[in-house]
């Protein structure tokens, strides 16, 4: 009887860790970076749909809506749709058979 109740704290800790994983939107939230010195392009989303594109020492305000995999911003009055593969450090951008990879600054 022991052993069965000495496990139940342990079993309750790994559900509740388990249902504390960061949502999409959540993760994307934050610094974003590519490229190498002297080519580096900034990401930088915020609550509300806020983003912020940096390259080439000028940063331009726009706005972002991510559902799912599915990621819809505009900058610039441009608006781009990729696929997004996301991880706490990492980001993948994929759009047009081409995919950028971003690492969490």
């Amino acid at each position: 009887m022991k052993t069965k109740l000495g496990i139940f704290p342990v079993v309750l800790v790994v559900l509740f860790v388990s249902g504390c994983d960061s949502s999409p939107q959540d993760q994307i939230l934050g610094k974003w970076e590519a490229g190498e010195t002297g080519a580096k392009i900034t990401i930088e989303f915020a609550k509300e749909g806020k983003a912020n594109l940096t390259m080439m020492g000028k940063t331009l305000p726009g706005t972002y809506e991510l559902n799912g995999d599915d990621l819809e911003w505009t900058v610039n009055g441009m608006t781009t749709k990729a696929k997004v593969k996301l991880t706490a450090s990492e980001m993948e951008l994929s759009s047009d058979g081409k995919t950028i990879k971003y690492k969490k600054v």
